[in-house]
């Protein structure tokens, strides 16, 4: 199915050619938190190749770590054993590179649509006209357009989930990160921001790493499942899609890579 909104041209940012940018790597990475003074291993031994322009997504039980990783890659946290590494760099901390957008869209509330996307360009070395049209570019990107002038609270939940979006990839990162951004919406909306993710991706041709808890959603936007043990968190088994876009969910193909996913998280829950 195409996607429901189409931009038109003449606000669509050019197309991107990253070539080999966008490579992720991780290697023997293993996460320790203190809980009650008491060490909790969260993830142990974590090697994960995602190549330039993958759709990955995470997916276990609930504190198996999927969050943590994007919080280790994003660099919010330096604390843990291994190497993380992108185009064959070390990270050390946070970066344009690489944006997150979470569960909550995390909008400032006094600020306006426009104003909330701007703010990731506040380090970015481009020319005030540059980063003008560049907000303009990307709110359209997400099917915003006419709501630069809005605030949050004039928004519903899956248009502020876009505006988040835009803010993320305003900075034109080689990583997008998503921590579960469609868990809070109704089904329809998730639906219809699959389909725009999913756009977006192919316009970007940016790297995605996301975090999800429902595998019909996994099976339909991966190139790769990513599946989880419970804590400590480790790698039980990558599932690669063999699948054309866009997917059709009644396909037999479809149904068969959704019940392998389930059958592996079948062993982590009572189901």
């Amino acid at each position: 199915m195409s996607s429901i909104l189409e931009i038109p041209e003449d606000i669509r940012p050019a197309k991107l050619v990253r070539g080999n940018a966008g490579a992720l790597e991780l290697s023997g990475v293993g996460k320790i938190y203190q809980v009650n003074k008491k060490p909790l291993q969260v993830l142990q031994d974590i090697n994960l190749v995602v190549r330039p322009g993958e759709f990955v997504t995470l997916v276990g039980t609930s504190g198996c770590g999927k969050s943590t990783i994007l919080r280790l890659v994003v660099g919010l946290d330096n604390e843990y054993n291994g190497e993380i590494l992108l185009d064959g760099s070390l990270i050390t901390g946070p970066g344009l590179e690489r944006s997150i957008v979470f569960q909550e869209h995390r909008l400032l509330p006094w600020l306006t649509v426009e104003q909330n996307v701007a703010l990731s360009l506040d380090t970015d070395e481009r020319s005030p006209g540059e980063k003008s049209r560049a907000v303009v570019e990307h709110i359209g990107l997400v099917g915003l357009k006419g709501f630069e002038k809005a605030y949050p609270r004039q928004l519903s939940g899956g248009m502020a989930q876009r505006a988040a979006i835009a803010r993320a990839l305003v900075p034109q990162p080689e990583i997008l990160l998503l921590d579960e951004p469609l868990g809070a919406l109704d089904s329809l909306t998730r639906s219809y921001l699959q389909q725009e993710l999913l756009r977006i991706w192919r316009q970007q041709q940016v790297t995605v790493v996301m975090v999800t808890h429902d595998v019909e959603e996994a099976v339909y936007l991966s190139d790769k499942i990513v599946i989880m043990t419970p804590r400590p968190g480790r790698i039980r088994k990558i599932v690669t899609l063999d699948l054309p876009h866009p997917r059709d969910r009644v396909d037999p193909a479809f149904g068969r890579y959704r019940k392998e996913v389930l059958e592996y998280l079948a062993e982590d829950y009572s189901i």
